[in-house]
């Protein structure tokens, strides 16, 4: 039987510092805050020390595999984002004991907004947050899928969230 040799596995220092000006370029095209940017690295190389056996070519793997980190990075905050609006609709429309002129100033606003939105967004989220159908049951009533119907709620959130925005009713980048 035969040994083969294998070659000389590259340290992950030595990696790095030849892809730096990569990493960073692939940071500025995607605009991650250097804060976050540290983190989504550290994923991208957690990942490829536990698969680092089936990759045939290092520096091109890391490379993709931080692309799409950044990707997914922007797509959390925004699922973040809207899961804040969802979360601001629900208290908002809920019946409660705060001011009645400010709970009124609120609907008045939010109801300028979704206004503006398409009618099939409007119509779903009237149904979610103002009726109280669950997901399934909104779906029925509109014609969709129940599959479906997380995808376009997510999307009607998005639009509204944009709107609330352009509004000023909140700011771009809040977090819960």
């Amino acid at each position: 039987m035969a040994i083969v040799d294998r070659p000389r596995e590259v340290p992950i220092e030595e990696i790095l510092s030849d892809l730096r000006p990569r990493i960073q370029a692939t940071f500025a095209r995607f605009r991650v805050p250097p804060q976050d940017a540290e983190d989504v690295l550290q994923q991208t190389l957690l990942t490829y020390l536990y698969k680092r056996e089936s990759i045939q070519n290092t520096e091109r793997w890391i490379l993709g595999t931080l692309r799409n980190r950044c990707l997914l990075y922007w797509r959390d905050r925004r699922r973040r984002l809207y899961t804040a609006v969802d979360k601001a609709l629900l208290e908002s429309v809920a019946q409660s004991d705060g001011c009645p002129q400010e709970r009124a100033d609120l609907l008045r606003d939010l109801n300028v907004v979704l206004a503006r939105l398409p009618s099939r967004c409007r119509n779903l989220l009237w149904l979610r947050y103002r009726q109280g159908y669950e997901p399934p049951e909104a779906a029925r009533e509109l014609g969709y899928k129940a599959s479906s119907i997380y995808k376009v709620t997510e999307r009607c959130l998005a639009a509204l969230t944009k709107r609330m925005v352009a509004c000023g009713l909140i700011e771009e980048g809040c977090d819960d």
